[in-house]
Parts: structure tokens; C-alpha cells; sequence
């Protein structure tokens, strides 16, 4: 397919598709659905190999939040029934964090419900990284607090966190839809802080809340521009009590085709399976492996993985392996950028965009546990696929009620 062969070719170049090429790719049927995934699975092997890098999500503070973004079981008036506690201690979060570790993951993301941190909490923040630095020797810690003010992440740097992730999750058009209480301008200014401040900046999307193809495109494109270092793809789990409760959009290819767009628009990032994957890509998970080349290990935020053993034994019978601690995810010469402009560099996150290209640069994420963003639009798949996707498999939607906030060992 002519379409394809020029993807790859601009992919590994690092060269910006046109949006005309980005919308193509979601616009192939099912019948080329393989040909989509070995062409970008070509992309992910020139800037990544065969690795896999694992991500750990320990939850500090889950559930009361005062925002009211649509996807989220923590929302403000969410009748989900998840976990709520207040701040977990450093240790609390030590202790959860080292069973990832031992999982084989190389990235800790450290997460807190929220509008933002206080400086207080970033005080506490700092202490558990400490924390986490001191008993896991050479592991990566990304902080996901919310919306920063001036000067909060060059704190965060300084207490030794790598990275930090703030998802754009759709694009600036619809984001008013999914959210009333902050803005989508609030979100591109604390990615922009991180990244000022020297941190790997992270931040993604969510799919599956009905967004057009065009609002897809977009947001990723938003996400080149911004040069975050990785880029989360969450799928929305539907909560019941919350708005997107009844949200069912996606099949397990229309996963792969959104994946695969993400990859060719942002080749030399690290392009994350976030939340929602073991809901939406089901059985298709390890075909995914060929455009990602990281995943989160085990539980999300809010509700179950797949056991974090299942998860190794998919990336080891897919032909890939895990990505050690002592190699670096990102490509040498975004590593090598990063570490120019000061930042935590070394084995830490993972390339984005083409910052040679004067059209835009990299992408970014963060497991915000598999939300999808609002009702965004027209969702133009065709008939058959539609008709799929409305099969809810709320089977497979588990409420989190292990790891960290309870007395169960966490499922790492």
C-alpha cells in the first residue's frame, strides 16, 4: 500500500505525515489491518527494538477530587464505587512501589487525585521519591499531581523526580466537553512547565468516548507539537457513575489503527498501552507490542489489570523482551537532546516527535485509568465495527481492591 511504504519512509526520518496520511490510517478497513501494524511495527523496531519497558502506577491519594472530568471514577459527584484514602506515607508508597520493581518495572509513576499539588504536597511528594530512590536503586520516578504552579517542578526535579505527566487526553476543539472545571490551555502550560524545568515531560490521550477522527488527529498532533518524551494511549473503561458510563466505541481494531497513528505521527516516542487495554485490545494485546514498546504492569489507578505475571508472559511469547534498567529508552539523539537542555535525561522516558521537523515535535502520557475524554463528536466507524463496539464487555471492567491503600499485596 503506497500509503503505508510513505509512512514508514517519513517515520523513520522522523518526518511529520500530513493530517491527510494520519486520518488514512484510521480510515483503513480491517482487511489491511495487518499490513497498518507491520508497517508500523517497522517504525517501532528502528527506535526501539524489541524492548518493552514496564510502568508501575502506585496511587497516593484516590478518589474526592473536586475536578469533573467525565472519564474519571475520582471526579467530583463520581458514584463509582473505587477506593478513597488520603495521602499514603513514604514508606506506604516505598513498599508499593518496590513490588513493581520486582515485576521488572524501570518507571514508577507516582499519581495523587486533584486539582494540583499544594506546596506541602510537594513537600511530601519529594520525600516519598526519596523514599522510592533509596530502597529501588536506579529506578525512574515520573510524578502525576495535576495542575502546577510556578515553580513546582523545578522542586519536583530537584527532589529527584525524572519525569512528569499531564495528559492532554483530546483535542483543544472538544475539551470543554469533557471538563468545565480547568481548561485545555491549563494542561499544555504544565506540560510546558515540566518541560522548562528539565523534566521528561509525558502526557497522551485517552480514546473511546465517541471523538471523531479529526479530534484524534488533532490531539496527537497537539502532542508532537509540545515534545513530551512519552505518550500514554489510555482507552476508556466506562465506570458506571460516571457520565461516560455508557460509552462503548471501541473494537480491538480500532484500537491497533489508533495505536498505529500515534506511532507514525510521533516515531521515536515512547508510545505507551495505557489504561483500558486489557478491556478494549483483549486478546489483540500482544499485536499491540508491535507499534508500543511500553506498557503499564499490572494494576491502574482505579481498577484491576491483568495479572502482572500474564503481562510477562505475553511480552516474552509475543518475541519481545523487557526493557533492563540499564539501557536507555529514549533514542540517542532525543537523549542526547534532553540532556543539553538540562533535564534528568539518562535512561529515563522516551524519544518523541521529530524535532526535526519545523512542523512539530513530541508526544506524551499517563495512565489516568483508561478514560476517555467526553463526547467529542461524531465517531464515523463504519457499520459492522460500530456494531461491535457496542457490545459492552463490562466483564471485563474490575474495580481496583488491592495494592496500595489496602491490606492485599498489590498485583505486580
Amino acid at each position: 500500500m503506497d500509503l503505508l511504504n510513505t509512512l514508514v519512509e517519513k517515520g523513520l526520518r522522523r518526518e511529520l505525515p500530513t493530517r491527510e496520511e494520519a486520518l488514512a490510517v484510521l480510515a483503513t478497513s480491517d482487511d489491511e489491518l495487518l499490513e497498518v501494524v507491520a508497517a508500523a511495527g517497522k517504525v517501532r523496531r528502528q527506535w526501539f527494538g524489541r524492548r518493552v519497558k514496564l510502568n508501575y502506577l502506585v496511587n497516593l491519594k484516590s478518589g474526592l477530587c473536586p475536578e469533573d472530568c467525565s472519564y474519571c471514577s475520582q471526579r467530583l459527584g463520581s458514584k463509582a464505587e473505587i477506593l478513597k484514602y488520603t495521602w499514603l506515607k513514604p514508606d506506604e508508597a516505598s513498599q508499593a512501589a518496590a513490588a513493581g520493581v520486582a515485576g521488572g518495572a524501570k518507571r514508577v509513576c507516582l499519581v495523587a487525585s486533584g486539582r494540583g499539588p499544594t506546596d506541602r504536597d510537594v513537600e511530601r511528594v519529594g520525600k516519598t521519591i526519596e523514599a522510592i530512590k533509596e530502597q529501588n536503586e536506579g529506578v525512574e520516578v515520573c510524578a502525576c499531581l495535576g495542575l502546577l504552579s510556578d515553580g513546582q517542578a523545578e522542586r519536583l526535579r530537584e527532589a529527584g523526580a525524572d519525569a512528569y505527566n499531564h495528559n492532554l487526553n483530546t483535542s483543544e476543539a472538544t475539551y470543554g466537553d469533557i471538563t468545565k472545571t480547568h481548561t485545555y490551555a491549563d494542561r499544555v502550560d504544565t506540560v510546558q512547565k515540566a518541560h522548562a524545568a528539565g523534566l521528561s515531560a509525558c502526557s497522551g490521550l485517552i480514546a473511546g468516548m465517541g471523538e471523531s477522527d479529526e479530534d484524534l488527529v488533532d490531539v496527537v498532533y497537539a502532542l508532537r507539537e509540545l515534545d513530551s518524551d512519552s505518550v500514554p494511549v489510555n482507552f476508556l473503561i466506562p465506570f458506571e457513575g460516571t457520565p461516560l458510563a455508557k460509552e462503548w466505541n471501541l473494537t480491538p481494531q480500532r484500537c491497533l489503527r489508533i495505536l498505529a497513528m500515534v506511532r507514525f505521527v510521533c516515531p521515536d516516542v515512547e508510545v505507551r498501552i495505557a489504561g483500558g487495554r486489557e478491556v478494549h485490545l483483549r486478546s489483540m494485546q500482544p499485536l499491540a507490542l508491535n507499534i508500543a514498546n511500553s506498557i503499564f504492569l499490572g494494576d491502574y489507578l482505579t481498577s484491576e489489570g491483568q495479572a502482572g505475571q500474564a503481562d510477562l508472559d505475553m511480552i516474552a511469547d509475543a518475541g519481545f523482551e523487557v526493557e533492563g534498567a540499564g539501557t536507555t529508552t529514549l533514542p540517542k539523539h532525543r537523549a542526547d537532546a534532553l540532556a543539553a537542555a538540562g533535564g534528568c535525561g539518562s535512561k529515563a522516558s522516551a524519544g518523541c516527535g521529530s524535532e526535526a521537523s519545523a512542523e512539530g515535535t513530541g508526544c506524551g502520557g499517563h495512565a489516568e485509568e483508561a478514560g476517555g475524554c467526553g463526547p467529542c463528536g461524531g465517531h464515523a466507524a463504519p457499520a459492522a465495527e460500530e456494531a461491535r463496539a457496542n457490545e459492552a464487555r463490562t466483564d471485563l471492567v474490575a474495580v481496583r481492591r488491592r495494592g496500595a491503600g489496602t491490606d492485599l499485596a498489590p498485583n505486580a
